[in-house]
């Protein structure tokens, strides 16, 4: 599978080095910034997998446009490319949430295993938000259609079960789902 990847680097020769690596790995470049703004916009046009972003860069550091981009989740995974090697960098790094730190000189053999891993953890990280939000889906449908149920249950008389089953059956009977049907019993009991 050819992976999208954005190189972020203020240096032209590092960008066409690492161009020329990931191309001869079979990976897709989608896109090249020499700042950390351009490098934002790219990931908000392009959604690509992996970012290799330099820390140090004009207008908008690595850092600062890795958190943006963590924050609108336009990319799955950064690396960071940098020549610094101190801890405060580092614990910056930690912080934002990158999947890798590599400090240059960049070499092939280092580089890739850091990018396929990165990719990998991306990937698990985005497939566990979506089983979150679909979790959280269900929870909001089980309160609705409980809080339906009470009303039924308060108004009508009826056993938790006999609520539950008419809710149910007006779902099948009318094609919708039972939030919907809850929402109605909710909204016709204001």
């Amino acid at each position: 599978m050819k992976y999208n990847i954005v190189i972020a680097d203020d240096e032209p020769i590092t960008r066409m080095d690492l161009r020329e690596f990931l191309e001869e790995e079979g990976y897709n470049v989608v896109g090249e910034a020499s700042d950390g703004f351009d490098a934002v916009e790219i990931c908000r046009k392009k959604k690509p997998d992996l970012v290799l972003m330099d820390v140090k860069m004009p207008i908008l550091d690595g850092i600062k446009a890795s958190r943006v981009i963590f924050n609108e989740n336009t990319a799955k995974s950064i690396i960071l490319l940098t020549a610094y090697s101190g801890a405060e960098f580092i614990e910056q790094a930690k912080e934002v949430g990158v999947m890798g730190y590599i400090v240059k000189p960049i070499n092939k053999p280092s580089l890739i295993p850091a990018i396929e891993v990165a990719i990998a953890k991306g990937r698990e990280i985005e497939e566990m938000k979506e089983e979150i939000v679909t979790v959280k889906d269900k929870l909001e449908s089980r309160k609705i259609i409980e809080k339906a149920k009470g009303i039924l249950m308060e108004n009508d008389n009826m056993s938790e079960d006999d609520a539950y089953k008419r809710i149910k059956k007006l779902s099948m009977d009318k094609r919708c789902p039972m939030r919907d049907i809850a929402s109605a019993i909710i909204m016709s009991n204001i």
